[in-house]
């Protein structure tokens, strides 16, 4: 592993691991108002490690939903991330099936885009990611299991104003990768029609809709302004980036 690499991943995470710090506390709190144990909510986090799934599924369990359901619902609001998959996928391609199991259980929305933004400018780097994934993981861990331990007092966390922490960081995300026309098109695209499908769909399937629509989107658009698709060489091999 390129230690340099990693190092530079865990310290750009880092700075996106005090907002995930903060709605961290908020999950712990509201899982064991939930009625989750100090142990399920930090077995939860350090296993399943899918912010806002966790929250889906607490909100679940305390309203006496059924194991079913809410494996359903956490489902179709993590398919997201077969599209960041697929993103990431061609600079990690020479890396092991066991390394990408481990690389896969820190993709988040948070290291997706500084991994991302950061593949596209400097190549792949497994490394990094793992980077990235580690520092964001921490972030999140600590704080539920530190906010668990408290998390039997009265009160509303959102009190506090840290709801207002993943609003907060997902603009943090979203406004360095809005670097051209294209990016613009695609992200006014996708928020129109995430609030036209959440208006007309139940559940969480608006989420899913915006992103297909958007990355529907952004391909035709870059298609058509590059003329052309990826550009295989003779020896078979395309000029796609490496993982390096």
């Amino acid at each position: 592993m390129n230690n340099d690499d990693f190092r530079s991943g865990l310290r750009e995470g880092m700075h996106l691991a005090l907002s995930i710090f903060a709605y961290g506390l908020v999950f712990g709190v509201l899982a064991r108002q939930a009625g989750l144990s100090y142990w399920e909510t930090v077995l939860m986090s350090g296993l399943v490690f899918a912010g806002s799934s966790q929250f889906v599924a607490i909100g679940m369990v305390a309203s006496g939903a059924s194991i079913g359901q809410i494996v359903l619902a956490t489902l179709l609001l993590n398919l997201r991330h077969l599209l960041m998959g697929a993103s990431l996928a061609p600079y990690l391609a020479k890396v092991k099936p066991w390394k990408l199991a481990l690389l896969a259980h820190g993709l988040n929305d948070e290291a997706y885009a500084l991994t991302i933004s950061r593949f596209q400018r400097l190549g792949g780097s497994a490394a990094y990611f793992f980077g990235t994934g580690t520092a964001t993981f921490l972030g999140w861990f600590f704080s539920s299991a530190l906010a668990a331990v408290a998390g039997s007092l009265p009160g509303d966390p959102q009190y506090f104003g840290l709801g207002f922490a993943f609003l907060g960081a997902f603009i943090g995300l979203l406004i360095p990768q809005i670097t051209g026309w294209t990016s613009w098109i695609v992200s006014v695209i996708a928020a129109v029609t995430a609030l036209f499908a959440g208006q007309t769909l139940q559940g969480k399937w608006y989420i899913l809709v915006a992103a297909l629509v958007a990355a529907a989107t952004g391909a035709v658009i870059e298609s058509y302004a590059n003329g052309d698709t990826v550009d295989y060489r003779r020896d078979g091999r395309s000029n796609l980036p490496d993982q390096g």
